[in-house]
């Protein structure tokens, strides 16, 4: 689990779940531990489940289908993360379609997913999300998307933001009058609001420290600086 992805998920539980009383049971989907997990986000109050199509290291529940969940009922959970999981799954409007189901009315997501990364089949390695992506799986599912963006982050985050998989993070809620799934005989595309779904987030560039110039980068021209003063002094001098 790279640092950008622990950061944003840590931002999501820190700005969502860690201060309200409504958000008890969690869900994380893709929640094998490979190289890091999410559980230790989660507060010990608080009824973690780790969902994965293998067993293994913190995972709890391998359902019999990887696209049918059965062993859930539906409106199970207050919250579902996914991070770094998505972009493995085959058919992944059939995954969002078994998360909304089992959400419960009024809960809430956070999906993380790279956007630039290079192929890491694990298994299989199968698609990319840029903001139109992730907003459309929202769609898809009847899902209310209350934020996303692509590798950007709050004003004054750390650098470990800042990734080469360029990060895409999705929070979303259902609605209380969730009515299910997309109507697509009628669907007609308009395009999201992308900026506004990004609002408090910023570029790496928009960041004070992007704007400072690196140490050694200063050191060289204070040198050059004095270089060339000794250089006029001499002059001067004759």
């Amino acid at each position: 689990m790279h640092p950008s992805s622990m950061l944003r998920m840590k931002w999501f539980f820190d700005n969502y779940i860690n201060n309200s009383n409504e958000y008890r049971t969690i869900l994380d989907v893709g929640s094998y531990d490979v190289n890091g997990s999410y559980r230790h986000l989660v507060a010990d109050n608080l009824s973690y489940t780790g969902l994965d199509m293998a067993d293994g290291p913190n995972v709890d529940l391998v359902p019999k289908s990887p696209y049918i969940w059965e062993e859930i009922e539906s409106d199970t959970f207050d919250v579902v993360i996914s991070g770094q999981a998505f972009e493995h799954i085959e058919f992944p409007w059939l995954t969002m379609t078994e998360i909304a189901r089992v959400l419960k009315k009024g809960g809430i997501l956070c999906i993380i997913v790279p956007r630039l990364a290079v192929r890491h089949r694990y298994p299989v390695d199968t698609y990319r999300y840029d903001v139109d992506g992730v907003v459309a799986l929202c769609r898809y599912t009847g899902l209310t998307p209350i934020h996303a963006s692509m590798n950007l982050g709050p004003k004054g985050c750390s650098k470990e933001w800042y990734c080469e998989t360029g990060d895409t993070m999705l929070v979303a809620k259902k609605p209380e009058t969730w009515s299910g799934m997309l109507d697509v005989k009628s669907y007609s595309c308009i395009p999201s609001d992308i900026q506004a779904l990004a609002t408090g987030f910023i570029d790496f560039k928009e960041q004070t420290y992007a704007n400072s110039k690196p140490a050694y980068i200063e050191k060289r021209i204070i040198r050059f600086a004095h270089s060339v003063r000794k250089r006029l002094e001499k002059y001067l001098g004759e």
